[in-house]
Parts: C-alpha cells; sequence; structure tokens
C-alpha cells in the first residue's frame, strides 16, 4: 500500500467487520487489538487525511471497541458521516419506536439475536444459520409496509432508512477535501460493501474483496483481515 499510494494520492475506505477484524458469532465477540486505532490514525497521515471508516456499527459503537478514532468515519451505512476534525457531515434519523419494538417481539421467541442500533435494527442468524431467509422475508415485509429498506450481509438482515448505502457514503466523502481527487479504494468483505466497491469504480478508483465471497464489482482480492492488516501496515 506504501508504494502504491506513493505513485497516486489515494483515497482509502475501509469496512470494519470483517475486513479489519475478524467475524465472531455475536457483534459483541469481535477482538480488537488496543494499537489498531493509532494504526489507523499513522495510516491517515500517510494519506494526508483521506482515510475514512464505514461500516455497519454506529460511530460510537466502533469507538467503543477501537477508542477515540481520529479519521473520518461513515457509520450504518452512510446514515451518519463524520470527518476527521470530529464535525458531523450526516446525522442520521433513528427508526420509529413502534417499528422497533414489532421486529423485537417478532424475533426474541425465534431465539434470533437482535441489535439495536442509533439508526437502524438488526437481525444475526450466525448461530441460527437456518432463519436467515426467514428473517430477510420478515424484514422486506416490514419494510414496504413502513416506507424502509433492508440491508443483507452475512448472515445478518437490517432495517434502516432509505438511502443510506455505503457507496453514498463514498461519494459525500469524495465530494470533500481532503478526498476530493484522489483515486478511491474501497476495502470489504460483505455484500454490504458492493455499493462501496461501484461507487469508487465509478470515480476511477476500485474494490478489493476480502475473503472467499464473489464479488460483482471488486477488481481485487485480499485472503483476510490479516492479510488487510499486512497489506495497510496496520
Amino acid at each position: 500500500m506504501r508504494n502504491f499510494s506513493a505513485e497516486h494520492p489515494v483515497a482509502l475506505f475501509l469496512d470494519f467487520d470483517g475486513t479489519l477484524v475478524d467475524l465472531a458469532p455475536t457483534p459483541e465477540g469481535i477482538v480488537v487489538s488496543d494499537d489498531l486505532a493509532d494504526g489507523l490514525a499513522k495510516l491517515s497521515d500517510r494519506l494526508d487525511g483521506r482515510l475514512a471508516l464505514i461500516s455497519g456499527r454506529v460511530i460510537a459503537d466502533l469507538e467503543r471497541h477501537c477508542g477515540s478514532l481520529t479519521v473520518a468515519c461513515g457509520g450504518s451505512h452512510g446514515a451518519e458521516l463524520r470527518a476527521a476534525t470530529g464535525q458531523m457531515l450526516v446525522s442520521g434519523e433513528p427508526l420509529p419506536a413502534p417499528v422497533l419494538q414489532e421486529v423485537s417481539n417478532w424475533a426474541l421467541p425465534r431465539d434470533i439475536l437482535v441489535e439495536a442500533k442509533a439508526y437502524g435494527i438488526a437481525l444475526h442468524t450466525r448461530t441460527r444459520p437456518a432463519m436467515e431467509g426467514e428473517c430477510a422475508l420478515y424484514l422486506e415485509q416490514v419494510a414496504r409496509r413502513s416506507g424502509l429498506a433492508v440491508k443483507l450481509g452475512k448472515r445478518v438482515a437490517e432495517l434502516i432508512r432509505p438511502g443510506a448505502d455505503k457507496g453514498e457514503a463514498v461519494r459525500r466523502f469524495m465530494a470533500e477535501m481532503p478526498f476530493a481527487g484522489a483515486l478511491p479504494i474501497f476495502v470489504g468483505d460483505d455484500l454490504t460493501d458492493e455499493d462501496g466497491f461501484e461507487a469508487c469504480s465509478a470515480l476511477g478508483g476500485f474494490g478489493v474483496v476480502v475473503g472467499d465471497r464473489p464479488s460483482q464489482a471488486a477488481l481485487h482480492r485480499l485472503d483476510n483481515p490479516k492479510a488487510v492488516r499486512e497489506w495497510l501496515e496496520l
């Protein structure tokens, strides 16, 4: 990465779970190295500030696991965007409380892990893989009658507001300094990262998929989060 960024001004967008850290059976189960936030800050310095984390997690949750982050961040698939200075560029709107309650009431008796977020609600089926399709179908039904949208990932389905996706987060950051005019690269492992890959491609850059998942939009591949961290010298 160091040699590549020396030849081209690069804007780097990184997913978190499954990209920088290994996936875990539950969102709380991830293991984050103590020096990750410091490593990201140093990487951002090498890129003259053109680094952003773009995750399905809310920014506050990223910082709960990593400590204070001094790089640009996009949380909840882009529903919230924060500059490296700490200035909020976009603040999301929470889902209606009755919808959150309805989804929880449906999922909990089925022993499905519910993750209530600031701007969405996710149903995790990593420990109940047989329920993956049923969860997705149920949330699609809720979305249609509530004017919401569904994001599908690896053993997770999430109900969010329309318009929040990682591609839009990339486009918004790329319209601002210091990202504007650089070559955008998005690194991610999940289906929700395809939007980021496509946005980078449309802006003259490319995507890097992590793991063995087939990708329609990524140009390159890294084997796992360890390979990502080695490539980025984290």
